[in-house]
């Protein structure tokens, strides 16, 4: 007896950068996004560059991925940190300057809050830098 193959699920994704060309490196995710095992890009964002919240630094390039997936959420969320790490990011000074962000916003019509993730993201919406590319990809989503 075989296991039954998860549904798909639709999952948004925040990308932001400010260091390392913030906009080669947010082309990048989208990339890898796409390359995620059992994981299909549906859409992705223009890219938004927005003044940086928190310490002085560099402004940052913004967008938002709608994905399809059949990875269970902490599976997808481990993929985003992978992503991540392979950018360069180094977790340090809160709201500080990063190589990449990957956030995961919404995962279907889940409510998770665990120590490790929330979702739906909850800065979501109170963030015209997330609003604003959400909606150019998924202007129908309720959250």
């Amino acid at each position: 007896m075989t296991a039954a193959t998860p549904p798909w699920t639709t999952a948004a994704v925040a990308l932001g950068s400010n260091l390392a060309d913030p906009a080669a490196q947010v082309r990048g995710a989208f990339a890898e996004l796409a390359a995620l095992p059992d994981t299909r890009l549906v859409a992705r964002s223009r890219l938004y560059r927005t003044r940086a919240v928190g310490p002085p630094q560099p402004d940052y390039v913004n967008a938002a991925a709608l994905l399809q997936t059949r990875l269970d959420p902490d599976t997808l969320f481990d993929a985003l940190l992978a992503i991540e790490a392979a950018h360069g990011r180094t977790r340090g000074e809160r709201w500080g300057p990063r190589t990449l962000d990957l956030d995961l916003l919404v995962y279907g019509d889940a409510v998770i809050d665990t120590p490790r993730l929330t979702v739906p993201h909850p800065q979501l919406a109170c963030r015209a830098f997330v609003l604003v590319p959400l909606a150019e990809v998924a202007a129908g989503l309720e959250v």
